[in-house]
């Protein structure tokens, strides 16, 4: 018997001193909040964790022992507990903060808590870096309810996001908490911020009107990007991925971490290149980031931050019919009429003259070849004037983005007392660059709707002494060419924030935010394609003359006569003026949290046109510059917000909240200056939205499961319809921009999202949502001419019809498992259903005597995707240098589905001519209204693959 016994000591002993035990806790302020991020180290070891949103913590596979556990976050006293293992495995530390808080940026950039009463999900580095694989970062959010993110054409930067059935122009999108939407039309580039990604420490999907209190255009949401250098630990990181087609991207970043509680600096430098999935969308782009971090004393610190992307990029620019990317696809549609696949091809030598090329889902019809003794030069500028040969002696790209927008950001935090603290940034935003396509009178090759550029039979007219009508011109002279679309822009800005703690329960913030912005608006010779000038005119072949010059200070044909990077077609600067003004109060009693705020802001517009003379334009709002150039400077427009909320924590693991909000938007510079028509509104409406949401957050099962579930109800009010009329009689009548009222939205659903992780080996994440978003009501208005006494009517029937662009249900599931220590496996499948494609609701204008067309636009089909991702520490430590290798494989099933759609399209609809022939022709009247051969999409991105490895250094 003491023999057994003595065997099972030999055996047990060893488990026992060995045994792996996992330390949880969390980690709050003296609130009882939870501090994300903060980090919990294991005394003499090299373990430890990142705190969650809620401030939990787990270590695993932690050994029996005593140990001495360190809790710090940025801004707070560190905490130090004991802990003796085997034993209670459970430490909870509460902070203190201290004199100054260096995590004010995200209080600056209005971060969610878990008091703040909104639906909001954060994404971590670590699942940033886990999920992203070199993707936009839109979409990574696609783990997220009611957010619906795609590549469209496929072009690196292409993406785009839409958020409760609203698209970009109604998503605020901030990093380090300044906005970077538009300033004249509010969307967003994401190939402007293609290096964002490889420097953000977290991103925060706010759903809904949000706890900004910035007036931005945060109606579906805010996309809120923090790259903090003060709160990354020191050390670096080599990154090198390789993917499709050529796909190579290097990253190299930096982080001091905090030298002598005063300073921290960070940066990373991104080259990457491809030639592109999709046919001839390569990218060639580079991108860098710089932060610093430095306390001038315990009340003063500053922060310097500067990121931008310098990058070229081919596109697809275009949305086809389904036929031309794919036959087995369309025919297995109910609702598309074979007969049209007769107008498609799909053998990739139809399309390209025999050269070698993709086709199916990876057509892109916005290239060609080009004899590689054509050596015209090319001009484009970013950051300094440039003529260089094309990106490929081969083959010439009808359509290409090229753009450079750095933003540099300096802040300033004082902590005046212990109750006051102001905070303030003073930011810089530049920009240059543009997109490419054909200018006059190309020679095409087609082939059903796609219209693919014959690039040497230009060339051959061009070189030559006759049009491709016969007409003469002079050798040299360009008929046909490439130009750019040129933005120029320059943004200046402030915003400062006062806080003002009244007592422990009540904190106050006041702000003010300031913004002026120029935007240069103009066209230029890109490519002359084999002549040597072309003229600022609108070339008519049929005519073998120009129907009208664009410039009309140019009197004279020297004047006209335009070289390479030459300005033509237009030339417009704009200037945009922002001021806002906002208050808002916080308020803890007890287990509630109430939270409102009120804003007011006023914006301002001009236009000055180079091309045109003010004296030839007798309308009572024009005016001339110094030099005589058409201006016209619109007045300013007010608007107004207000949002507030409360939350309630039911016990330890609920809480409950709710919020509302009415927000007021004034119109985009479009809609108020229309420089094609040179007309101006002279009687604007805001936009108006009304915001309801109610939810709970749930913690159960000792914090292994985590939910969130709301409901909201979203109500987009005069939503801006705008056309232009003659107002008055005679040459000296007016072109208005009147506004149309009564186009009203409303954007109801349901949201539910989860964490469940049962056991350390599994976890499982969940994003469920269900929206109901339609038009209510007719739209009508009527325009009264004082002058004429005459008035017009104008209706658009579109009550009930559903909200295109974005699916309505959408299920998101991640499975990850963890088989072994340092190895994380993931597969993320999506489900997207009722889908309808986007649509225009002034094409469902009723003319008098005709019946409207109330039929729902094409609904696409459900779709799923499955995407896999994997990541492994490699068991190995070398003085502290670490690697990691990770693989992602997107569309891992390689299923067709369409992911962006229009309906009824005007250029690649089937139609019907009168003899019974089909064209794609917009002249003849659709085969079958709202069905899948009349629409034009994007398909799914086919499978690829990016795999690499992490180096990290200390």
């Amino acid at each position: 018997m003491n023999r057994i016994v003595k065997i099972l000591m030999v055996l047990v002993l060893p488990l026992a001193l060995f045994a792996q035990n996992t330390i949880t806790g969390t980690v709050t302020d003296a609130s009882g909040n939870g501090l994300a991020g903060a980090n919990v180290v294991v005394g003499g070891t090299t373990m430890g964790a990142a705190a969650d949103v809620d401030g939990y913590f787990a270590i695993e596979d932690v050994p029996n022992g005593t140990y001495t556990l360190t809790a710090s976050v940025i801004g707070y006293e560190n905490g130090n507990a004991t802990i003796t293992l085997p034993g209670a495995g459970s430490v909870d530390f509460s902070l203190t903060a201290s004199a100054l808080e260096l995590s004010a940026l995200e209080v600056f950039a209005s971060r969610a808590t878990r008091n703040t009463p909104v639906a909001y999900s954060n994404i971590e580095k670590e699942d940033l870096e886990f999920r992203l694989g070199s993707q936009d970062i839109p979409m990574v959010l696609n783990l997220t309810p009611s957010v619906y993110a795609t590549q469209q054409g496929g072009g690196a930067g292409d993406a785009r996001v839409n958020v409760r059935g609203f698209n970009q122009r109604n998503v605020a999108v901030m990093i380090n908490g300044v906005p970077v939407n538009d300033m004249e039309n509010g969307w967003v580039y994401w190939s402007n911020w293609d290096g964002v990604a490889d420097a953000t420490s977290s991103i925060q999907m706010q759903r809904g009107l949000s706890a900004v209190n910035l007036a931005t255009p945060s109606i579906g949401g805010t996309m809120n990007i923090i790259t903090d250098p003060a709160a990354i630990e020191r050390g670096g990181k080599f990154r090198q991925e390789l993917g499709n087609d050529g796909f190579l991207k290097t990253t190299l970043s930096y982080h001091s971490g905090l030298i002598n509680d005063k300073l921290a600096v960070g940066g990373t430098i991104v080259r990457k290149t491809g030639d592109g999935l999709i046919d001839k969308a390569w990218t060639d782009s580079w991108a860098y980031y710089f932060g610093a971090s430095y306390a001038l004393n315990e009340a003063h610190r500053l922060e310097f931050y500067a990121v931008g992307a310098p990058q070229r990029h081919g596109q697809m620019r275009y949305k086809q019919n389904i036929g031309a990317f794919d036959h087995d696809f369309a025919k297995s549609l109910d609702d598309y009429d074979e007969a049209g696949l007769g107008l498609f091809s799909e053998a990739s030598e139809d399309r390209y003259d025999g050269h070698d090329a993709k086709a199916g889902r990876f057509y892109n019809e916005n290239w060609n070849v080009v004899d590689s003794d054509y050596d015209g030069k090319q001009y484009y500028y970013m950051y300094g004037a440039k003529t260089v040969d094309r990106h490929d002696p081969d083959y010439l790209n009808e359509s290409e983005n090229y753009f450079h927008k750095p933003q540099v950001s300096l802040n300033h935090y004082w902590t005046i007392n212990d109750a006051t603290r102001l905070l303030s940034t003073f930011y810089f935003s530049g920009g240059s660059g543009g997109g490419t396509g054909t200018f006059d009178d190309m020679i095409w090759d087609y082939n059903g709707p796609s219209r693919i550029v014959d690039f040497n039979g230009t060339i051959a007219i061009n070189r030559g002494t006759v049009d491709r009508k016969g007409h003469d011109k002079a050798a040299g002279q360009s008929v046909g060419f490439l130009r750019n679309s040129v933005n120029q822009q320059w943004t200046l800005g402030a915003i400062s924030k006062l806080n003002y703690d009244v007592n422990e329960d009540l904190k106050v913030q006041f702000g003010v935010d300031w913004r002026t912005a120029e935007i240069k608006h103009f066209r230029q010779v890109r490519d002359l394609l084999g002549g040597t000038y072309v003229y600022n005119g609108d070339y008519d072949p049929y005519a073998g003359d120009y129907k009208f010059y664009y410039s009309e200070f140019e009197e004279t044909e020297a004047a006209r006569r335009k070289g390479l990077g030459d300005k033509i077609n237009y030339n417009n600067t704009n200037t945009v003026d922002w001021l806002g003004f906002f208050a808002q109060g916080e308020y803890n009693w007890n287990r509630f949290s109430f939270y409102g705020m009120g804003g007011f802001s006023m914006i301002k517009y001009s236009l000055v046109d180079h091309f045109k003379k003010a004296s030839n334009y007798d309308y009572d709002y024009v005016t001339a510059s110094d030099d005589g150039e058409l201006t016209i400077d619109a007045d300013w427009v007010n608007s107004f917000q207000v949002k507030g909320g409360g939350l309630y924590h039911v016990n330890e693991t609920i809480d409950v909240f709710a919020n509302f909000g009415y927000v007021e938007k004034p119109p985009i510079l479009d809609n108020i200056i229309d420089d094609i028509e040179i007309s101006l509104a002279t009687d604007p409406v805001n936009e108006s939205f009304i915001s309801m949401e109610a939810g709970a957050n749930l913690r159960l099962m000792n914090g292994r499961l985590n939910t969130k579930l709301n409901v909201y109800n979203t109500m987009w009010r005069d939503r801006t319809v705008t056309r232009n009329v003659q107002a008055g009689t005679g040459s000296s009548g007016d072109t208005d921009v009147i506004f149309l009222t009564g186009m009203d939205q409303n954007h109801l659903g349901v949201e539910l999202e989860a964490a469940f992780q049962p056991i350390d080996m599994f976890r499982l994440d969940a994003a469920l949502s269900y929206g109901m978003w339609e038009y209510a009501g007719d739209a009508d208005g009527t325009y009264k001419d004082i002058s004429t006494q005459t008035s017009e009517d104008y209706l658009y029937a579109i009550d009930g019809l559903k909200i295109g662009d974005m699916p309505q249900t959408i299920v998101a599931l991640g499975a990850s498992i963890f088989p072994i220590d340092g190895l994380n496996i993931q597969a993320v499948f999506n489900y997207y259903d009722r889908h309808w494609a986007d649509w225009d609701p002034l094409s469902r204008q009723v003319d008098e005597g005709d019946d409207p067309d109330r039929g729902e636009s094409w609904q696409v089909p459900s779709a799923t995707k499955i995407d896999l991702h994997a990541s492994y520490n490699l068991p190995f430590d070398f003085k502290g240098v670490k690697l990691q290798v990770f693989a992602h494989l997107f569309n891992a099933l390689d299923e067709v589905y369409v992911q962006d759609a229009t309906d009824n399209s005007s250029y690649n609809g089937v139609r019907v001519k009168s003899d019974g022939s089909l064209t794609t022709s917009d002249r003849e009247p659709l085969l079958n209204s709202h069905s899948a051969d009349a629409a034009e999409v994007y398909l799914s991105t086919p499978r690829y693959f990016n795999v690499g490895i992490n180096i990290l250094f200390p």
